[in-house]
């Protein structure tokens, strides 16, 4: 069973506390860390430059995703439940209603 996990990691650190300014612009300059079974409960991460990142086994319970594009991002096997996911633009390979089990039911997403 996949349980989120901190990161040991400067820009784990920077989304834990919201301040997506600042890893956006970490992220321009070339920093990237790998997010899977990354703990992101209740954020705020909009805005946030998720291009490329792996949020694979990520847990994203209540968390504020609008408007965020995920659709170069790793999410399979993530966890949406009960996530703000209103303009956010997900991966080709995950249908909508995969997205709307995970965000209604808490399931993990699988790619198809």
């Amino acid at each position: 069973m996949l349980q989120p996990k901190p990161i040991q990691h400067p820009l784990y650190e920077l989304l834990q506390d919201e301040k997506i300014k600042e890893f956006n612009k970490k992220r321009a300059a070339g920093e990237t860390c790998d997010f899977s079974g990354g703990h992101f409960r209740g954020l705020d991460l909009r805005g946030i430059n998720a291009d490329g990142l792996n949020f694979s086994g990520a847990y994203f319970r209540a968390a504020d995703l609008r408007g965020v594009d995920l659709s170069n991002a790793n999410i399979e096997g993530a966890s949406f439940a009960d996530a703000k996911i209103s303009g956010v633009y997900f991966p080709k390979q995950v249908s909508p209603e995969e997205i709307r089990l995970s965000v209604d039911k808490g399931t993990r997403v699988r790619y198809r």
